[in-house]
């Protein structure tokens, strides 16, 4: 029997955490170690419903706007680690057989038209973790900017990588001693931010 409350503990964190940590670190302390008080936004649900919608929208197309890729396409594939403590759910995964052992690749759609480096860092740990699940090399990795419907293709480099790991080590610091963080030095993001009230040294 699936035991929701034995998945957080063995994979705390989700791939989408990986991106709020790397936007401010104070992000994440909120959603894992004060869970109760995030409030439901306007973005996430337009979120929601654009990817739902879009999903409809790629099936009935091929995969000619993601370049030379030839494979077949999974939706919301659940993925989880124990080596990296993480879990989530891949808008879609293309999986390439040809040539053997063949190729793994992680698309995510995103309503934003910009796609910065905490979004990269979120699909490169997709990707890690397709890799460790299923054995295939992950190479690279795809974004999918809905309001252009504009594909950006995201090179899976060493750096990258090293970044998802450094990242992670500091994220498991920061739940073991669950104390919160500094808070980011872009403050322009503080302006729009739906915990900025729990944020007492933020003006």
């Amino acid at each position: 029997m699936f035991d929701p409350y034995e998945e957080i503990y063995t994979y705390p964190f989700r791939v989408t955490d990986l991106k709020q940590w790397a936007y401010c670190h104070r992000l994440l302390y909120f959603l894992v170690c004060l869970p109760d008080i995030r409030p439901r936004t306007y973005l996430m649900e337009a979120g929601k419903e654009a990817g739902e919608e879009e999903v409809g929208r790629i099936m009935r197309r091929s995969l000619q706007i993601f370049g030379a890729v030839q494979g077949r396409r999974e939706f919301n594939v659940r993925v989880r680690s124990a080596q990296w403590n993480m879990r989530g759910v891949v808008d879609m995964v293309i999986w390439v057989d040809e040539p053997a052992p063949g190729e793994v690749i992680p698309v995510d759609f995103k309503l934003s038209q910009r796609s910065g480096e905490h979004v990269k860092l979120q699909l490169m740990a997709y990707g890690l973790l397709l890799e460790e699940m299923s054995g295939k090399v992950t190479s690279r990795g795809y974004l999918y900017e809905i309001p252009l419907r504009r594909v950006v293709e995201v090179p899976f480099a060493p750096s990258l990588r090293r970044s998802v790991r450094e990242a992670l080590e500091d994220m498991k610091a920061m739940l073991e001693k669950e104390q919160m963080p500094q808070p980011t030095t872009q403050r322009t993001r503080c302006v729009g931010c739906e915990f900025r009230r729990f944020c007492n040294d933020v003006f």
